[in-house]
């Protein structure tokens, strides 16, 4: 059974089959699903095949993504059935049963409250959801923090170490909030100031 997907907007009803790997949602011409609703950003979300499983991601639109109710950070698998809300359009998604899940998602390895406070503070420019959002700079977590930049240097390190982020990366920072935010280490609701 091939994926599609049903749009709610202002012209009604419509079907469109997810025939590309990768297929681009908003009110401009150039996406790969044009669509008129209230809210919705000229190019909001991005809908990309992993195998035989799909997900979504926002695309630091205005009004955000929305998967059965609940904003996302990051990107969501997709499971059939799954209501997504792009503004006030409702796009649900129609896919492979259930039963096709991989196995659940590794656990995050044990943190210090110390570690913990860096992964957040790292996290935190993630909230705003704004496409491309680099996590926060060492100097940013240490003033968040009032620790030197060393300090967190020495964090980060063990926390690379704890996440198997290789040394190798040159992104390590953002593979890092990635993976603290896909295993749970970091809720969106910690990214909040003042938790």
């Amino acid at each position: 059974m091939s994926s599609f997907v049903e749009v709610w907007d202002r012209s009604g009803r419509e079907l469109r089959t997810l025939d590309a790997e990768r297929v681009t949602v908003g009110t401009l011409e150039t996406n790969d699903l044009v669509v008129d609703g209230d809210g919705v950003s000229r190019v909001h979300a991005v809908l990309e095949r992993f195998g035989d499983s799909w997900c979504v991601r926002d695309l630091g639109s205005r009004n955000g993504t929305f998967v059965n109710g609940d904003r996302i950070i990051g990107e969501r698998v997709l499971h059939a059935g799954d209501e997504i809300s792009l503004g006030r359009l409702r796009v649900r998604f129609h896919g492979p049963p259930r039963g096709t899940e991989t196995a659940a998602i590794a656990q995050p390895p044990p943190l210090t409250a110390r570690e913990r406070d860096v992964l957040v503070a790292l996290c935190r420019p993630l909230l705003t959801g704004d496409a491309f959002t680099e996590p926060a700079s060492i100097k940013g977590i240490a003033a968040e923090l009032v620790v030197s930049e060393a300090a967190v240097k020495q964090h980060l390190s063990r926390l690379y170490d704890k996440f198997d982020i290789p040394a190798a990366d040159e992104r390590r920072r953002v593979r890092l909030a990635n993976a603290a935010v896909t295993r749970g280490a970091v809720k969106p609701g910690d990214l909040r100031t003042g938790n």
